[in-house]
């Protein structure tokens, strides 16, 4: 089989929409806060460009950290490349700064929803406004919808193709 090269670049466009999807539920909580039980972790590389947090805190956490945005967060604001917010670390409050794109998991647990984000070294390209990686050097994204995998719904989109004649 001959392999044709990605012009379109689909493992940006996923990964770019995944991030999206982050964005989108942040801004929601910003502007109404947490509803219901609605509770995220969110793991981020430390040492991606644009991390902002103490030094105490990054030695502590050298490649990266697993935050909960759940009962106690402030200073929350989610902008379009980042988002920021202090946590209390052992009766400490933390200012932290995310970019998006420095993202490697959300999850929902509160809905067994959850997104993963592969991280990797890179040489950076900016595509539809937004600095993302290569499509060669993007690992497969993977979202669940739940703690075992088999239960993700697949969508066929053959429904959708339009039919010869």
């Amino acid at each position: 089989m001959i392999m044709i090269e990605d012009l379109m670049h689909y493992p940006i466009l996923i990964d770019q929409a995944m991030r999206g999807v982050v964005r989108d539920i942040l801004r929601r909580v910003q502007s109404s806060g947490l509803p219901g039980e609605h509770h995220f972790y969110i793991s981020y590389a430390t040492t991606h460009p644009g991390v902002k947090m103490s030094d105490t805190l990054r030695a502590k956490y050298p490649k990266d950290i697993t935050i909960v945005l759940q009962h106690q967060f402030w200073d929350f604001k989610v902008e379009e490349q980042q988002f920021q917010v202090t946590l209390s670390f052992n009766g400490m409050p933390e200012k932290l700064v995310v970019p998006f794109a420095a993202l490697t998991a959300f999850a929902d647990p509160s809905i067994k929803f959850g997104l993963q984000f592969q991280q990797t070294e890179m040489s950076e390209v900016e595509v539809i406004g937004t600095d993302l990686a290569p499509a060669d050097k993007l690992p497969l994204l993977a979202a669940t919808a739940g703690e075992d995998e088999s239960s993700a719904e697949i969508i066929s989109l053959d429904a959708f193709r339009k039919k010869p004649g």
